[in-house]
Order: C-alpha cells, then sequence, then structure tokens
C-alpha cells in the first residue's frame, strides 16, 4: 500500500522525535489559503500521523512479544518518555489549528463532519498539565504487562503459561483441573499486591487527569475522550440492569444444567469448561500455523473476499513478532514463556497492513480468538484505502461488531471436511453449543466489569479491600452459581485478570454494545440468509469510522440499542437455537 501523499518521507524514523519534529512544524506553520488546500492539509496530517502510529505499533508488538527481552522493553519505555508526549503536544496544536481552519473553509457536513466534531471534542480535551501524567498512566502499564507476562506455573513436572494450563480446565478428571485451577489461581495471588499497587496508582493519576480537564471523575472524562456522542454513563447502568434480569437467570439456568449433567453437589470454578459428558476436550487446531490454515479454509467456505484477506497475513509460523520475516510479519499467535497475555489487532498504519497477536494454546477459545482477531483485519483492511486516518480508525463499539460478527458467522463452517476444526460434527455441534452460551453469558461479564470501573472511578481513593468488597457484590449480581468455599481471596482478585483495567480504561462496555450488534448480524443471516449478511458485513465495515455510530450500525443493518427489549429478544433466539443442538 503506498502513500497517498509525498509530504511524509517513507523511510521517516518515526520513533524519534527529532526526525518528527521539523514535519510537525511544517504542517503546523503551512498557510492554508482555500477549501481545496485544507483538504490536502488534513492528507498531510494524516500520513505524519500513520507514521507515527506505526512506529508506536511496532515497539508495543516487539514488547508484548517478549517482555524479557530487556531491549525491546527498554525501546517501548523510551518511546513511552521521550517521543509520546510531545507527539500529544504537537497533536493539539494541530487540532487547534485544524478546527480553526474548519471555521474558515467550511467542507462537506457527509464527508468531514465527523472528523470535525471529533477534533473539536479533543481541543476541549486537551490539558498540557496532563502529558506527564498520561506518561506515567501508560509506563504503568508496561509494568502491568511484564508482571503477567513473566506468570508461569510448575505443572506435572514441566513449565507452563497460564494460557497452556487453561486445557486443563477441559480434562474430565476432576482432582486434575482442580490442581490445574488452584496452581493458576496461587500463581496469579502471589502477585495481587503487585498489580493492586499498579491500579491503585493508575486510578489516582485518572482521576487527576480528569479533574485538571475540568470533569467531576473519571467515567465523565472517558466519555468524553472516547468519543461516545451516542450514549451516557445512565445508558451503561441501564444496559447493567437489563443483564441481570434478562441474562443473569438463563446464565444460571445453564450452570444448574451443567451442576446436575455433572452429577456434583455443587459446582466449583473448575467445573465450568468440562464437557459434561466426559467427553475429550475439544482440540481443534495444534499449533499457530494449523489454527490458519483452517481459518482460512473456514473463511473461504464463507466468502473468498474474506480468505484473501487472511492469506495476506501469512501462515502462521513466525514466533518473532514485528521483527519476523523480514520485518513483515503480521501474525504471532502461539503461546510461549515471557508473551503479554490476551490477544489484539494492531493496524500499521503507514504500510496499512494488520498484526494479530495471541496466545494460541490449541484450545477451542483459540479458535474464537483467531477469527475474532480476523474480524478487526477485515475491518482495517476493508477500510485502508481511506486517505484519512481518522477514518480508518472507527468507534470500538462498531469495531468489535467486526470481529465479533466473525465469531458467529464462521460457525457452520468449523466443520465439514477432514481439514476443518471439527471433522467429527458432534465435536462441532459442541463448539456452536459452546460459542452461543457464551455469547449471550458473555453479557454479565461486561456488566461485571463495566460496572466496576464505573464503581472504582467513582470512588477514586477506596482502599484494595473495599474494591474487592465491591467486587464481590458485582460477583453476587452477575456471576456464575458457583461454590467458592475456601476459595475466598481467589474469588476476591478476580478482577484482576481482565487486563483492560489496567492498559484501557474503562473499555469494556463496547463489547457489551458489540455484542449485541453482532448477534443480530447472526440473526440476518438465519433469516434472511448468510450472504446477505456478508455483504452487509464488508458494506459497513469499509465505511471505517466515517459516519456517527448509530449510521454505522444501520449499514450493517442491525440497531443500535442495548435496551432490555433487545437484550430480551436476542436471548430468546439464542435459547431457541440451543435447543436445536444436542448437549
Amino acid at each position: 500500500m503506498t502513500a497517498t501523499t509525498d509530504f511524509v518521507p517513507m523511510d521517516l524514523d518515526a520513533s524519534t522525535w527529532a526526525a518528527i519534529e521539523p514535519i510537525y512544524k511544517a504542517l503546523l506553520g503551512r498557510e492554508v489559503g482555500s477549501a481545496g488546500e485544507f483538504e490536502a492539509w488534513l492528507v498531510d496530517r494524516s500520513e505524519l500521523e500513520a507514521a507515527c502510529s506505526e512506529a508506536a505499533a511496532n515497539l508495543y508488538v516487539s514488547m508484548t512479544c517478549d517482555t524479557d527481552d530487556k531491549d525491546r522493553a527498554a525501546a517501548y519505555a523510551k518511546y513511552i518518555e521521550t517521543v509520546s508526549p510531545e507527539l500529544q503536544r504537537a497533536g493539539f496544536e494541530l487540532d487547534r489549528k485544524q478546527a480553526s481552519l474548519h471555521d474558515q473553509f467550511r467542507l462537506d457536513a457527509q464527508r468531514f463532519g465527523v472528523l470535525e466534531r471529533d477534533v473539536r471534542a479533543d481541543v476541549e480535551l486537551f490539558r498540557d498539565e496532563n502529558v506527564p501524567l498520561i506518561t506515567q498512566e501508560a509506563q504503568l502499564s508496561q509494568e502491568h504487562q511484564t508482571i503477567t507476562g513473566a506468570m508461569m506455573v510448575e505443572f506435572e513436572g514441566e513449565e507452563k503459561t497460564l494460557p497452556q494450563m487453561a486445557r486443563y480446565q477441559e480434562d474430565s478428571d476432576r482432582a486434575k483441573r482442580e490442581s490445574a485451577w488452584r496452581a493458576t489461581s496461587d500463581r496469579r495471588l502471589a502477585d495481587k499486591d503487585k498489580l493492586d499497587g499498579i491500579l491503585s496508582k493508575q486510578i489516582l493519576l485518572r482521576d487527576e487527569i480528569a479533574r485538571n480537564a475540568g470533569f467531576k471523575n473519571y467515567v465523565e472524562y472517558a466519555f468524553a475522550a472516547k468519543h461516545r456522542f451516542d450514549y451516557t454513563p445512565a445508558d451503561c447502568r441501564a444496559f447493567h440492569d437489563a443483564v441481570a434480569k434478562v441474562v443473569v437467570p438463563l446464565k444460571r439456568k445453564l450452570d444448574a444444567e451443567r451442576k446436575s449433567a455433572l452429577g456434583v453437589d455443587s459446582l466449583r470454578p473448575w467445573d465450568l469448561s468440562v464437557d459434561v459428558k466426559g467427553r475429550d476436550p475439544l482440540r481443534p487446531f495444534s499449533d499457530g500455523a494449523d489454527l490458519v490454515g483452517k481459518s482460512v479454509g473456514a473463511f473461504e467456505r464463507i466468502d473468498p473476499r474474506l480468505s484473501e484477506m487472511l492469506k495476506e497475513l501469512g501462515d502462521g509460523t513466525n514466533t518473532d513478532g514485528a521483527q519476523g520475516e523480514g520485518g513483515m510479519a503480521c501474525l504471532d499467535l502461539d503461546s510461549r514463556k515471557g508473551k503479554a497475555p490476551g490477544g489484539y489487532q494492531y493496524m500499521r498504519d503507514r504500510r496499512r497492513v494488520p498484526f494479530i497477536f495471541m496466545n494460541a494454546a490449541g484450545l477451542h477459545r483459540d479458535l474464537e480468538t483467531m477469527v475474532h482477531e480476523a474480524g478487526h483485519a477485515f475491518h482495517s483492511m476493508l477500510c485502508r484505502d481511506e486517505p484519512l486516518l481518522h477514518y480508518r480508525h472507527a468507534p470500538i463499539e462498531f469495531c468489535e461488531v467486526a470481529s465479533m460478527s466473525m465469531e458467529l458467522l464462521t460457525m457452520p463452517y468449523w466443520n465439514g471436511s477432514a481439514q476443518s476444526f471439527y471433522p467429527d460434527s458432534a465435536d462441532a455441534d459442541r463448539a456452536r453449543r459452546s460459542q452461543l452460551e457464551g455469547s449471550v453469558t458473555l453479557l454479565a461479564w461486561i456488566a461485571t466489569i463495566d460496572a466496576f470501573q464505573h464503581w472504582l472511578y467513582e470512588h477514586p481513593k477506596a482502599t484494595p479491600a473495599e474494591r474487592n468488597a465491591h467486587w464481590l457484590e458485582l460477583d453476587e449480581r452477575f456471576g456464575h452459581a458457583v461454590d467458592w468455599t475456601g476459595l475466598e481471596d481467589a474469588r476476591a482478585w478476580a478482577w484482576q485478570r481482565q487486563s483492560h483495567l489496567y492498559g484501557v480504561p474503562l473499555y469494556y462496555i463496547e463489547y457489551g454494545i458489540a455484542q449485541l450488534g453482532a448477534l443480530q448480524l447472526w440473526m440476518v443471516s438465519l433469516d434472511k440468509g448468510e450472504k446477505h449478511a456478508i455483504d452487509l458485513y464488508m458494506r459497513a465495515m469499509a465505511l471505517g469510522g466515517s459516519r456517527p455510530l448509530p449510521e454505522l450500525f444501520e449499514a450493517a443493518g442491525v440497531q443500535f440499542d442495548f435496551s432490555e427489549a433487545t437484550i430480551s429478544r436476542i436471548a430468546e433466539r439464542v435459547e431457541a437455537e440451543l435447543a436445536k443442538l444436542p448437549k
């Protein structure tokens, strides 16, 4: 993908401020005398910021792919400390100039309205005194990743990562499941005080950032900073209430069925993933290369346009982050020691090429993660010809529709051939049941995390003990019907496994909103045909972030709505489809 302007040198080292600064100054000082010149200025700004974004992406990917590598960690830390603060200040100056140019030259509102709205909001939000605070916050986030990336467990004579330990939760031997669960929990709890300390510092920093910007708490600040123009904290609370009323009873009904099928006196945390009939765990693939090959096959059967995009990213054998494959790597999938937890898709904005990171250990949930992150990559690739960087990134609430839809729309293609994830149709049905149950019961976990975050930032001076006490209240409201006797610490600190609390605060409600959109698109595929649903998907994702959030949902043929009525309608349809699947 070539640049849309020659204003920014293709060989620019955007990881150093010395290289970037002259270009920022040139852009800031440029005379703009017409609407046409303003549009050209916007494209040049986009290309400069794409180069800076890609430099940050490469450093982040390298660091997360090997948190033990001191050079990679130091390079990312140096960027956070020396370049990121300068970019924030320079970005604000460009925002102010851009807002002024919007006043002078009235561009087409249909084309530029979202861009103008967002930049004006950013100008109002910026405070120079917040720059060092944001830097400190990012440094603490890196510290969190280093601690969690180093978590290993000795089990059955081998050292294993926490994602690898998850395999044992599907073992039919209950004693082994319990032993593995306790080993993993004990490893997490060994660092609970360190992680508590990091979050305590981050909460106070975020509260100070919010107050500096004129907000009474970080919740209000985050809604402004994340450009949440189309819903409010009150809407989030209504979502929590609707989930408690509609989803939690279904979740606990499924828990009761699980308890009965397992024939246990009480359901314990290590009983939630095992097959209730004692069948062997689902193992849809062997390693990253096998995962990619089978994913390509599934997408080929859905729509060749999707499989062609995934094939662009590689074969899944790379294990060296962004440095692999001559610096052109797009995938790093297998779990290993020193790798940060979780999974993500990160677009390298200058070359307009995605990178998918995950910790695959051969589990069904890894299949889900793969097609999920592939959905993000599809989204990025479908709008990569957009000249404005701002529009190549959609609101998170819609980005997650792109990814979560793929989890649901690929379900019919998890079997059907010897090369598919599940050559045995009975295994595929088990996987589909797990996916459908999880897609709706996940809403309860999302409500828990979102409600917890609202409370954290409304009570920034709360002690760790007070935080845990509130978490336990939320778990009573939204959690599984599980017996935690003797596991009180594990339950009280269970929130620490959600990395978003550290790295991307107030980011989680987006998953709930998006899941409802994805489930609606899945329902479209059932009612109007898969081809119709995929065509809607492709059309909507190609818009990037160029339209307001409700219009993006509308383009995908779904409603931007997370009311009780919508949640009830979706939950009823999921239950109806589950009834068609064997248990």
